[in-house]
């Protein structure tokens, strides 16, 4: 069986600025990742720094594409 669905993976090379992690959701949402980030920005500020938390447990636990 072919497995027909995507895949979050953080980004190795393009649209990587730190780990890769909003690069990878962009690429898997189908948005810019410019985007991605700033919506991040804003969701950790909002969030008194739980962003940055969740950002670290992410690039963690995502692997990163080939």
């Amino acid at each position: 069986m072919e497995d027909n669905y995507k895949k979050l993976k953080r980004t190795n090379r393009s649209n990587k600025m730190i780990c890769g992690v909003c690069g990878g959701i962009g690429q898997y949402l189908g948005m810019d990742p410019t985007v991605v980030r700033l919506l991040w920005l804003i969701f950790s500020i909002a969030s008194f720094g739980t962003g940055l938390l969740v950002y670290l447990i992410a690039a963690i636990i995502i692997p990163e594409e080939d």
